[in-house]
This record gives C-alpha cells, sequence and structure tokens, in this order.
C-alpha cells in the first residue's frame, strides 16, 4: 500500500494507490472512525495499463481519493456493506467503465437500460416486489405531466400509504465522462458547468480547482472572493425556487408567487451584474472571467438588504400557517441515526443533524475568513428541511453583504500550466445541494483528460428519499421529492 500523498489544494486533499487488503482496510477505518463515502466511480486506462476503481471519503481533517489498481477480469472489494451508498455507485462504475463489485448483492444495471448494446427495446428490470393482502403497485414516469427531468417511481402501497418506493433513474445519460476526454483540459470547465445547470458555478469550480491542483496554481485573492460571491448567489437562487415550490406543494400558492418574484429578481440582477442569469462560465481555470466594481456592489448589497425583511415575514407567515405546518411536520422524516447510517449528506442532512459543511469544516479561501454560521435541524422532516433553507438563505445574505463589502484589490486570473504539478487534482465545494466532488486525471504531458468524474450529492441522498416516504401517503411524495430537490441530470454522467 502506497503513501497518501497531499495535493495542492486550498483544503487537505490527498491522493494514493492500494492493494485489495488497503482498499478495504481504509474503507473500514472510515467507518469506525464516523467518516463519510463521497464518491465511488472506475477509470478506464489507455491500452497497456490496468483500469482501476476509486473512492473519495471525508473526515474532519479533510479528504482522501484512494485507487485500486485491477487485472483484466479483477473485481474490488464491495463497499456497499459499509456505505449503503455505494450500491448504486458500484452499478454505474460496472455500467460506465466495466469494473465490477465482488460479490455485490445488486447486480442489475443502472445507468444502462438495456440499448447501449443495440437492443431495440429496453432491457426488463427487475423491480423488487412487496407481496401481500391490499397491496398494489402505482408507477409515475419516467416522463411526466410538469417540465422536469425523466425518472421512474414505483411505489408499494395499501390504500393510501407507502410501504416502499423504487427509483429508477438514469434515463438522461448524456456521455460527459466521455466527452471530457475529448476537449483540452483549459476548456473543460464549460462542461463541468452543465453537469447539472442549477449547481453550474458549484461544478464549475470544483473543476477548476482540480485542474489548478495538476498546475499547482494559486488563484487570486479577489478571484478567490469573487467565486464565492457567485456561489452564494447560486445559492440563494435555488433555495428560494425550492421554498416557493415547496408552498405550493402544500397548496399554498401565495408562497409560490412570492418567491417566484423574488427569485426572479435575484436572477435579473446576476444576468445584469454577471452577464447570465445562472451565472454560466464566470468560474474560469485561475481565477474568473467577471468582476464586480464599486457601483456593482452597491448593487448586490441593497438587493440582500432589500430581501433579508420580506425573507424574514415569509419564514413567519409559513410557521404560521396552521394548513402548512399540517403537511410539513412530521412528513418525509428521516430520523439522524438513519441519515448517519446511509450517509445522508447536504442541506437534507443538515436538516436530519448531520453537522457537514464544507464550508465550515474543513474551511477553504474566502470562507475561513467569514466565519460561516451552518444551519442544521433535528427533526429531519420536511419542515425541518424547509427551516434549513431559510436559515441558509439568510447566512448566505449575510455572507454576500461581507464578501462585498472587504472585497479585495488584486487580479481576477492566474496563468496555468496543466499538469505541471502532476497529473492528479482534486475539487471539492459545497454547493446548494451539498457537496460536489470532481476527480481529474491528466496524461503526463498534460495536454489531455484521461479521466475526470464528477459527483453529484443526490447520489448519497436519493436512496435515502426511498426511506422517507416510507409510512407515509401518496399524495405526500411531490412534497417529500421537492423538499430534497435532487438532480437526475448531475448524477447521470
Amino acid at each position: 500500500m502506497s503513501m497518501l500523498v497531499p495535493l495542492a489544494s486550498p483544503v487537505p486533499i490527498r491522493h494514493g494507490v492500494v492493494d485489495r487488503e488497503g482498499w478495504l482496510a481504509i474503507a473500514q477505518d472510515v467507518r469506525a472512525s464516523g467518516g463519510r463515502l463521497v464518491a465511488l466511480w472506475g477509470s478506464p486506462r489507455p491500452t497497456g495499463k490496468a483500469a482501476c476503481a476509486a473512492y473519495a471519503f471525508s473526515f474532519e481533517a479533510g479528504l482522501a481519493w484512494i485507487e485500486l489498481p485491477l487485472a483484466e477480469d479483477q473485481a474490488y472489494p464491495d463497499l456497499s456493506g459499509l456505505f449503503p451508498s455505494a450500491v448504486r455507485m458500484q452499478r454505474a462504475a460496472r455500467d460506465l467503465d466495466g469494473v465490477q463489485a465482488e460479490d455485490a448483492a445488486d447486480q442489475r444495471p443502472w445507468l444502462d437500460h438495456g440499448l447501449w448494446a443495440g437492443q431495440a427495446q429496453p432491457a426488463p428490470y427487475d423491480f423488487v416486489r412487496v407481496d401481500g393482502e391490499g397491496v398494489h403497485e402505482i408507477g409515475v414516469g419516467p416522463v411526466h405531466a410538469g417540465i422536469i427531468e425523466p425518472g421512474h417511481f414505483r411505489f408499494s402501497v395499501v390504500g393510501e400509504k407507502v410501504l416502499r418506493l423504487e427509483q429508477r433513474l438514469g434515463y438522461v445519460h448524456k456521455g460527459i465522462a466521455r466527452r471530457f476526454t475529448e476537449l483540452a483540459p483549459l476548456d473543460a470547465y464549460r462542461l463541468a458547468g452543465r453537469v447539472s445547470g442549477d449547481s453550474t458555478v458549484a461544478y464549475a469550480w470544483a473543476y477548476c480547482m482540480a485542474l489548478e491542483a495538476t498546475a499547482n496554481g494559486a488563484v487570486p485573492e479577489r478571484a478567490q472572493w469573487l467565486r464565492a460571491v457567485l456561489l452564494e448567489r447560486e445559492r440563494v437562487a435555488s433555495h428560494l425556487a425550492d421554498l416557493g415550490a415547496l408552498g405550493n406543494d402544500a397548496g399554498f400558492a401565495f408562497g409560490l408567487a412570492q418567491f417566484s418574484r423574488l427569485r426572479e429578481e435575484w436572477l435579473r440582477l446576476s444576468a445584469l451584474l454577471f452577464g447570465h442569469r445562472l451565472m454560466m462560465d464566470r468560474i474560469v481555470p485561475g481565477g474568473v472571467a467577471i468582476d464586480l466594481d464599486a457601483e456593482g456592489c452597491r448593487q448586490l448589497i441593497e438587493q440582500c438588504d432589500a430581501l433579508d425583511p420580506v425573507l424574514r415575514r415569509l419564514h413567519t407567515i409559513y410557521d404560521e400557517h396552521a394548513g402548512v405546518q399540517d403537511r410539513f411536520l412530521t412528513t418525509g422524516r428521516v430520523s439522524p441515526q438513519l441519515a448517519a447510517r446511509l450517509g445522508l449528506t447536504g442541506l437534507a442532512g443538515r436538516a436530519s443533524a448531520q453537522t457537514w459543511d464544507l464550508r465550515c469544516n474543513p474551511s477553504m479561501p474566502p470562507y475561513d475568513q467569514l466565519d460561516v454560521t451552518m444551519a442544521t435541524h433535528l427533526n429531519g422532516d420536511v419542515a425541518a428541511r424547509v427551516t434549513v433553507r431559510f436559515d441558509e438563505v439568510m447566512e448566505s445574505l449575510r455572507l454576500l453583504r461581507e464578501l462585498c463589502r472587504r472585497l479585495p484589490a488584486g487580479p481576477l486570473r492566474a496563468e496555468l500550466t496543466p499538469g505541471a504539478g502532476g497529473p492528479v487534482g482534486a475539487g471539492w465545494i459545497e454547493g446548494w445541494r451539498g457537496e460536489i466532488f470532481v476527480g481529474l486525471e491528466l496524461d503526463e504531458s498534460g495536454r489531455t483528460i484521461q479521466r475526470c468524474h464528477c459527483h453529484d450529492p443526490s447520489w448519497q441522498n436519493w436512496p435515502v428519499l426511498e426511506h422517507a416516504i416510507i409510512g407515509n401517503i401518496v399524495p405526500d411524495f411531490p412534497l417529500i421529492n421537492k423538499s430534497f430537490n435532487l438532480s437526475y441530470s448531475g448524477h447521470d454522467l
């Protein structure tokens, strides 16, 4: 087993290659010490080199990226017994890269629906059946009535009470992992920013962090602060949209109208200041492609000041509305114990007492200078996830004011030479859903991407949603689903 080597990164990230015993031993140690599985994937290698399995795990001190080289047709030790969230990641790694988990209990394909080999019809899928008197199934999707991404949900119910939900996703497969290998490293940030459009800032930042690690490049301080401005504006925009949709799903159309108005105003100022409503392509390798002058900072602070009291009033209205609270309270509850066991992460995890936020631990520039307050809750129901969203928006407004008032002077971008610091780099960013990870591997020249793995926190959280609906009624599923608001596109590369 090799030693873990620190990567050039603003947060502590280490990388190492291990043997089979090391692969399993490290995973066991991580689980025993309370660490978390961040991502698991496979890496096919060029001709003459072995494929490998890889995983990344986090703990209080940072993140470690572990690789296990595999001989031809060799399997790697299954991790699903230690980390339940590994199940679907292992299935996807087999579909995408042909690396197999040894003796894994669930061998069904995940992203490959049976059409990749040229079949005319999708292969049948072996859903788990629930038997018993009065039990029936309700199939929803993958095509939905609303303008949302495709996913199939199969409910096993008695009356309206849900006994089991099983998801089938993978309908938006785009070939992104392959496309990365066809792009120059300095250009691929644009593709990263399109993995999931509602997290374009977070993905672009994570990719650029990984590329900057390979170049051993330092990002100018002003660029770091501007990146945080973009990320916090992305966070607020997403939370405003969800708070409105959650009110609507609870039969409170007033909430949807108010939050839709607030989000639209928010996006319009982003378009005015940064040239794009979603701020796409504004984070670039080595820094940023935009700047904020004094007038822009004034407008941004003014908008935060105006939104603050409105948001507080809306929070009070939600909390005091009997009909809304009747729908929110105890609905879709995930206990802290279940959340810890299944690896629930991001805002949904924090609503179930999982105290992980990369802006706080381990903090990175500029957040290490801003004393970020983490929003958490103990109840783990829809009401708790709504409260966390309100609290996170309020904290983001405070952070945005601080970022603008203390914005340092200096350049916006540094020149990079990919590969100058080594062929491997990683990015790790707290997006609005949760932690986004990018693992990047270049060839020896630094001019070609051999593998770029982008990981969305939805991988951890989709399986937990199946547990959250158990014991609830079918009409509450849209509300519970929206309280998580997981990404289809972001987890189907």
